[in-house]
């Protein structure tokens, strides 16, 4: 049983300088929060969540650790092998919140493929990609920088780029156009506007961008902007921060007529849920991209394990957040991308070592 919560303060720096999306959204590091749960066996289990900044999803690190302090007494005394359970208790707390929800669910995860001797994979259906492509988000910047980084990142083996638009539609046109011309017939585009585009800019953009190879994710804030804005649009869409809920899954697909969903483990609340998005997906026969907002090794190893454990033929974006990073590599810097490609962890639950030399004292404990 869990008798132990601990949770830290962290944060990790962007490798390329500065991180800018659409609306003037940009950061250069962020700041996270790790949960670690200790079982009375002495086993540890990790979480992490590391929002990107408080203007691109309705959570701060604030809020994250608020929600945190209310739940992790209630996580004392219950066994982690059952995260249904666990799960129904942070609900029972508290109504949404995914986010502060979510590092204490991967926790719980980590914690029952240690028990059980396996790595989280095999308890998601199994690992089905011993490696998987791996994609890298190009900041929004200049039409020829944004085509600079897909050449430099393709030459590390990169071939598959999230391109960030959602500014001035005719300017986004032109970046759009100069990352195509940068890649080959192989190379998968998808040109991410992070609902920055109102109505009238996203059918601008729309047309524009109609016959290029790419793929058109979360043009508008809501799903019923992104239908409207891509009717008689040729694009495969892709949506992202509307989605959350199951249902939402299938408006997407029935109503938006949706390609994908971008599945971020914090926006859902943890693993559980992602992997139930994830497999209503594939027999949807949807395609599958799962990431999250940011972070390090750690939420980069529980994304991992989800991507290893899909059908191979059904994921499309997955990332390796913490090759973006520049420090924070406190689990070795694990996993890593060799040849544009990357694994999971083999080893029991997340299959990590988590080094807490760097972390300082926990900002919250709690203990049996």
């Amino acid at each position: 049983m869990i008798v132990a919560c601990d949770i830290f303060a962290y944060s990790v720096g962007y490798a390329y300088g500065e991180y800018v999306m659409s609306g003037g959204r940009a950061a250069s590091r962020q700041t996270g929060t790790l949960v670690r749960l200790t079982t009375d066996e002495g086993l540890e289990g990790w979480g992490e969540i590391t929002p990107l900044s408080s203007t691109y999803l309705p959570t701060f690190t604030g809020s994250v650790r608020a929600a945190l302090e209310m739940i992790a007494p209630h996580l004392l005394g219950l066994d982690p092998v059952n995260v249904s359970q666990v799960n129904r208790v942070m609900d029972s707390l508290m109504l949404g919140q995914h986010y502060a929800k979510s590092p204490v669910d991967i926790a719980c995860w980590d914690l029952k493929g240690q028990i059980l001797g396996v790595p989280v994979s095999a308890l998601l259906g199994g690992t089905l990609q011993e490696s998987y492509p791996v994609y890298e988000p190009v900041p929004l910047r200049s039409p020829d920088e944004m085509a600079d980084h897909i050449r430099q990142r393709r030459s590390a083996g990169i071939n598959r780029f999230q391109l960030k638009v959602g500014n001035d539609p005719y300017e986004d046109i032109a970046r759009t156009r100069a990352a195509v011309a940068a890649a080959d017939s192989d190379t998968v585009i998808s040109a991410d506007a992070n609902g920055g585009w109102n109505l009238m800019q996203a059918r601008i953009a729309a047309q524009g961008l109609r016959g290029l190879p790419i793929l058109l994710e979360q043009p508008c804030r809501t799903t019923e902007d992104c239908i409207l804005a891509t009717r008689d649009c040729d694009l495969p869409l892709i949506l992202d921060e509307s989605i959350v809920t199951a249902a939402d899954v299938f408006a997407a697909k029935t109503l938006a007529s949706a390609v994908s969903v971008n599945v971020k483990l914090s926006r859902v609340g943890g693993m559980t849920k992602a992997a139930l998005l994830r497999d209503l997906m594939q027999e949807l026969n949807m395609s599958v991209s799962i990431e999250d907002t940011w972070g390090g090794d750690i939420i980069s190893t529980a994304v991992s394990h989800l991507a290893a454990s899909t059908r191979p033929e059904s994921l499309l974006l997955t990332p390796l957040l913490n090759e973006l990073n520049s420090d924070g590599f406190i689990a070795g810097h694990v996993p890593m991308a060799i040849d544009g490609r990357a694994s999971a962890p083999t080893g029991p639950g997340l299959g990590i070592t988590v080094d807490t030399q760097g972390l300082g004292e926990p900002i919250l404990s709690v203990r049996l």
